[in-house]
């Protein structure tokens, strides 16, 4: 009986050992539903260009909200996962590595060791813009000074004008009209009576609004300068006007044919000739092989000539692209900028209109002043569109003149400009100052490309889809070549291979994305994000 006994217990432990065993093998279903994948096939951290996601574990969602204007096509996102891998239909994804369109919600799997899987949705969406500018003012053709800190613009108009029914030509960043009084205003439609300061209200797509106080002032009878002074049709062709020598000098490209330049000019005077003959801005052509005489009268009749001189540059390839404030900073971006690794830049990094919570990676130490922030990778100041007075507004600016910059490039047709060389691989080349021009993307390889010119002589290239510099590419610059004088005009995204060594301006519309160990002399400018990865960014020589 106590055998018996014995053995009726050893086989009731053997039966529960069995149903322990069975009730263990049961719990881990595929499809990432069960209770106990998500510590092993979960995404734990996810971020878009420096946004951070938030992520719904129960829903397997998540949401990343960027700056309005982004460009969301081609965003690498950021993320850490617990699983074996991670993909995105069948492409594996690599964190700051792989683009994706993000202008439909996108599906990560996440697959763990085991062969369970997880679903999350990403969705990306757009903040409202805050941008409420007044970028250009003007009154026939006499162009108005903004003050974009004190929100002011003042135009003086030539003596005489009638001010009580003038129409301002203008743009703005806000959305729909602005408004004076109460009075939609229509660029070069609406007058208004200026005897009185006029308050312009801009009103931005989230609602926000900022007011332009617009001063005009009548030129007094004797007045009779020339205030402004260029060529149209020569970018960068400005002239330098010195008072009260009354001497105007322009330097234009070269092999510019100066035999017939029309001058865009404004002036305070009544009326301009030369040799007699009336002048109208940006219609009239004049021969410029030797100085040309302007005389230009007062309504009281006195009057003064300017001696204009106009030099044919000695440097070949166009004109150089001005990148006005922008080009303060050697990274300027507007929805964030990135870093990951030792990344060491020397110079100002920028972002607007993203705050300071999307300069990411770099540890930033807040100045006193909430004017700039520092960060010990990087020698010099970073910069935010949520920083105090007046950062806003010049980061406003940098990013208006970044964008205008990348248009100038885009729209270059002088010197004419060399087509779809290589069929947009251009390596192993060595390449001669000017205008070069794709309507593809473009492709330096790791045997490099060579730009060989003079220390004045300027590149730019207009390159309509992506540029893609290889890992160990080095772009050398020989016969004394200046990456500041090198403009690349990117419409796709620009990505820069693991070591390889890049020089020049990069205007890019959407990413630039630096992979690890990546070295750049210049600027990288993009209107949407920079990544970087253990890099070395050093602004170009003066």
């Amino acid at each position: 009986m106590n055998r018996f006994e014995s053995i009726t217990k050893s086989l009731r432990w053997f039966m529960a050992l069995l149903l322990v065993a069975f009730v263990a093998g049961c719990g881990g279903g595929g499809g990432g539903s069960g209770s106990g994948t998500t510590a092993t096939n979960a995404i734990t951290a996810y971020s878009l260009a420096g946004v951070t996601g938030t992520i719904n574990e129960t829903a397997k969602t998540i949401a990343v909200t960027v700056p309005n204007g982004a460009n969301i096509t081609a965003l690498v996102a950021t993320f850490t996962a617990t699983g074996a891998s991670v993909k995105v239909g069948a492409t594996v994804q690599a964190s700051a590595a792989t683009p994706n369109d993000f202008t439909a919600p996108v599906t990560y799997i996440v697959t763990a060791a085991d062969g369970t899987t997880a679903t999350y949705t990403v969705t990306v969406t757009g903040a409202l813009n805050s941008a409420k500018a007044i970028t250009v003012y003007s009154f026939a053709g006499v162009t108005g000074t903004i003050n974009e800190t004190e929100k002011t613009i003042a135009v003086t108009m030539p003596n005489g004008t009638n001010i009580t029914a003038l129409v301002a030509t203008f743009t703005t960043t806000g959305v729909g009209a602005p408004t004076v009084g109460g009075v939609n205003q229509v660029s070069g439609t609406t007058a208004n009576d200026f005897t009185v300061a006029k308050a312009y209200i801009v009103t931005a797509a989230d609602g926000t609004t900022a007011t332009y106080t617009v001063t005009v002032t009548v030129a007094s009878a004797t007045a009779k300068a020339i205030t402004t002074y260029s060529f149209a049709g020569l970018p960068g062709a400005t002239g330098t006007i010195t008072e009260p020598a009354h001497t105007i000098a322009v330097t234009v490209p070269n092999g510019t044919n100066v035999t017939a330049l029309v001058a865009t000019f404004t002036t305070t005077g009544a009326s301009v000739t030369v040799a007699a003959a009336p002048q109208t801005s940006g219609a009239t052509a004049n021969n410029f092989t030797a100085p040309v005489a302007y005389l230009v009268t007062a309504a009281d009749a006195s009057t003064v000539t300017y001696n204009v001189t106009v030099t044919v540059s000695t440097a070949a390839g166009p004109a150089p692209i001005n990148l006005g404030t922008a080009g303060n900073f050697v990274i300027l971006a507007k929805t964030g900028v990135s870093t990951t690794g030792t990344t060491a830049v020397i110079g100002d990094i920028g972002v607007s209109p993203a705050a300071a919570s999307y300069l990411t990676g770099f540890s930033l130490i807040a100045d006193p002043s909430n004017v700039f922030s520092t960060s010990s990778l990087v020698t010099g100041s970073l910069y935010a569109a949520n920083y105090a007075v007046p950062t806003p507004s010049n980061m406003t600016t940098a990013v208006s003149d970044m964008e205008t910059a990348f248009t100038d490039a885009a729209g270059r047709t002088v010197p004419a400009a060399v087509t779809e060389l290589g069929a947009g691989d251009i390596s192993g080349m060595t390449l001669a100052p000017g205008l070069y021009k794709w309507g593809t993307g473009v492709l330096i390889t790791g045997v490099g490309v060579t730009l060989s010119g003079g220390a004045n002589d300027v590149w730019i290239f207009q390159i309509a889809q992506n540029l893609t510099v290889s890992n160990s590419a080095i772009i050398t610059l020989s016969g004394g070549a200046q990456a500041k004088n090198i403009f690349w005009q990117v419409s796709g995204q620009t990505l820069l291979g693991t070591a390889a060594d890049f020089k020049g301006i990069i205007l890019c519309q959407t990413l630039i994305s630096l992979n690890t160990g990546a070295v750049m002399t210049g600027r990288a400018l993009s209107q949407t994000a920079v990544t970087l990865d253990a890099n070395a960014v050093t602004k170009p020589a003066p």
